[in-house]
């Protein structure tokens, strides 16, 4: 895909409008609730969150989804990657919860799911680095629970 190479004003209205999404009140205590709740240790934990009768079943669908179309508005060249990344990475926050256990959940979910959060971690420098710190987080998590 063609990607932008600099940032106009549109991309800024496209960036305002993402913030302003993210502070609806649906969305804000869906988000609140993965980035508080979700902590996937294991495969498991990974794909229960699918099943309906999840608790997080919810937010979790409201949550993927939504940053999986604001990430594919920079993978389709939309919005430019980097400067849309600047103030959106919160969605590298799940996808690398999931990440350890993404070919399970794409058999489990859809082979499509995390396509776009995946392109901007490693086709944006601010994707990457961004990504990069939650590996980190994720990580140590799964260190400290002895699941690495």
């Amino acid at each position: 895909m063609p990607q932008k190479d600099h940032p106009d004003h549109h991309d800024g209205e496209l960036v305002l409008r993402f913030y302003e999404l993210r502070r609806e009140p649906v969305m804000r205590e869906a988000r609140a609730n993965i980035i508080q709740k979700f902590h996937p240790l294991t495969q498991d934990d990974a794909l229960a969150i699918l099943k309906g009768d999840h608790p997080l079943n919810a937010a979790y669908r409201q949550v993927s989804t939504y940053w999986e179309m604001v990430y594919g508005m920079a993978r389709n060249g939309i919005v430019h990657g980097d400067y849309m990344m600047e103030s959106n990475g919160e969605g590298l926050l799940l996808f690398t919860r999931m990440e350890p256990w993404l070919d399970a959940v794409r058999a489990a979910q859809t082979p499509l799911a995390y396509r776009n959060a995946q392109w901007v971690a490693e086709n944006t420098a601010t994707g990457k680095a961004t990504a990069e710190r939650f590996r980190a987080r994720q990580r140590a998590a799964m260190d400290a629970a002895g699941k690495s």
